[in-house]
């Protein structure tokens, strides 16, 4: 019998205790969770530029990965874009692994005993939020039950990134907070609403008038955030809202989205708020607007209304525009991360017409001079009444990058951006865009190599010859080195690996 990792029993014990009658559907679940992020790690071996790997070969109808220690790990074939779990077991040195975080431990590499423990949690977290899925399945939606409000689309994606081994990881948050604040289970959360005075704050654009107390303002804060980082759990008014993808933005139910610090790892990163994305974000905004009228209306870009930060990246918040502006009547508009879930990107006619709208617009921006970063979660689809693919809404300026050269060759002025947002790299710019667009949304929306690349060539010859569409067309396709980046910790910044072209034979 397979014995439970600590972290799936403990998740287990927690939820006998919150939620006994999901005992038994978690426990169904977790085999294909086991499955999805073993999958997804799976990925990671076969792409990744991992320093303890020697060789990668094909043999007849597996993989076979060479280590340097002299061991063998074996699998089967690799396809990067692929979002079915596809991987029940490998096979390491002849002993058999059916989950990712024992097989992390087995491989005994530097820093994998924290990755594993990760890994683990993320297979349990995954198969909760599996266990909690509406009686009527994750299937395709019709178009007649499609929903009607933008934070109702976020709750059905429930396996999170489609790429990363930590898909579902929230350390920190017991099985109770995950129930109470994760979006795939469909809460409602309650802000805190604290007081800070103003003149002791950072505040950009327009702050809310009610959120406004005198000279004071008043922070939305997380509920986790107040009880376990600020110490604050009792204090302070509530505001009711929806949690979106992210955990830590959440839909009011009079539309605008508040962005929250929540200074927790999810997936790869701590999801605080700078001071600096404070400062800038009023500049980022306007900026985008104008960047948002040379597109033809084929991208809006929602703007930021207000931004407050009490010089902590603990204690801040943005609020933003709901997507929901952008859609006329008989519209919907939703994350790309939640097209799987309407069926239609099976359509290989329909994922070419949407793949073609979306590099038309990120393509576009990027020869003027901005690469977005455009994955499932920040790109958004507006769709016709029928499901016709027919303008795109992006948010969160935060991580785009800036070709002040591109800028100036197209008669553009230059924002007083901060550094970090600034580069006349086309590697950098492109992996930006290339690595989050292609090879993040549109893959997770295609769903496998073949797929993609099918979408990809009856898109790109309608767009035009440009430097980028040479490349994309060319040259393998960038994408970030996720696992790697969680076995090198003293590490900052990002790091970057390629992956075949989608369609090409991979390994």
């Amino acid at each position: 019998m397979h014995r439970l990792p600590t972290a799936e029993a403990e998740i287990g014990e927690e939820l006998a205790v919150v939620r006994p009658g999901l005992v038994p559907r978690y426990a169904r679940e977790l085999p294909g969770a086991r499955a999805a992020v073993l999958t997804r790690l799976w990925r990671a071996l076969a792409h990744e530029p991992l320093p303890w790997i020697g060789g990668r070969e094909r043999a007849r109808d597996a993989l076979v990965l060479r280590l340097s220690d002299g061991r063998v790990l074996e699998g089967p074939p690799a396809d990067p874009y692929a979002t079915d779990a596809y991987v029940t077991a490998v096979r390491l040195d002849g002993g058999v692994h059916d989950d990712p975080a024992r097989l992390t431990a087995a491989l005994a590499v530097p820093h994998g005993g924290a990755l594993a423990a990760e890994l683990a949690h993320s297979a349990a977290s995954l198969a909760l939020s599996r266990a909690d899925r509406p009686a009527s399945g994750g299937g395709p939606v019709p178009p007649q039950e499609w929903p009607g409000r933008d934070w109702e689309w976020e709750q059905r994606v429930v396996d999170g990134h489609p790429f990363h081994p930590n898909c579902r990881s929230r350390p920190g948050f017991s099985v109770a907070e995950q129930l109470a604040y994760g979006p795939e289970h469909r809460p409602v959360v309650e802000l805190r609403l604290l007081p800070v005075v103003a003149r002791e704050c950072l505040v950009t654009g327009e702050w809310p008038r009610e959120l406004r107390d005198g000279e004071r303002l008043l922070m939305p804060v997380h509920p986790w955030q107040a009880e376990h980082v600020l110490k604050r759990p009792g204090e302070g008014d509530r505001l009711a809202a929806h949690p979106l993808m992210s955990l830590r933005t959440l839909a009011l139910p009079d539309g605008p989205h508040v962005k929250t610090a929540l200074s927790a790892r999810l997936t790869s990163s701590v999801r605080d708020i700078s001071v600096g994305s404070v400062a800038a974000s009023a500049v980022l905004s306007a900026f985008a607007q104008d960047l948002a009228a040379r597109t033809g209306g084929l991208l809006h870009l929602t703007r930021t209304l207000g931004a407050a930060t009490a010089h902590s990246p603990d204690l801040a918040a943005l609020w933003r525009e709901s997507p929901q502006e952008y859609v006329r009547p008989g519209e919907r508009v939703l994350p790309v991360a939640a097209l799987p879930g309407t069926g239609l990107p099976g359509s290989p006619a329909w994922l070419a017409g949407f793949t073609r709208l979306a590099l038309t617009a990120g393509l576009g921006l990027l020869e003027l001079g901005v690469a977005l970063e455009a994955h499932g979660q920040n790109l958004l689809v507006v769709l016709s009444p029928s499901g016709a693919p027919l303008r795109l809404v992006y948010r969160d300026l935060a991580d785009i990058r800036v070709s002040p050269a591109r800028l100036a060759r197209h008669g553009i002025a230059v924002p007083a951006l901060p550094e970090r947002n600034l580069t006349d790299d086309p590697t950098a710019l492109r992996r930006k865009l290339f690595g989050s667009l292609v090879a993040g949304a549109l893959a997770g929306a295609a769903g496998s190599g073949p797929a993609l690349g099918a979408a990809l060539e009856a898109a790109l010859p309608d767009l035009p010859r440009t430097a980028d569409v040479r490349a994309l067309r060319e040259e393998p396709l960038p994408v970030k080195a996720l696992t790697l980046m969680r076995l090198s910790p003293g590490r900052s910044g990002d790091i970057w690996t390629e992956l075949p072209r989608p369609g090409a034979t991979g390994l």
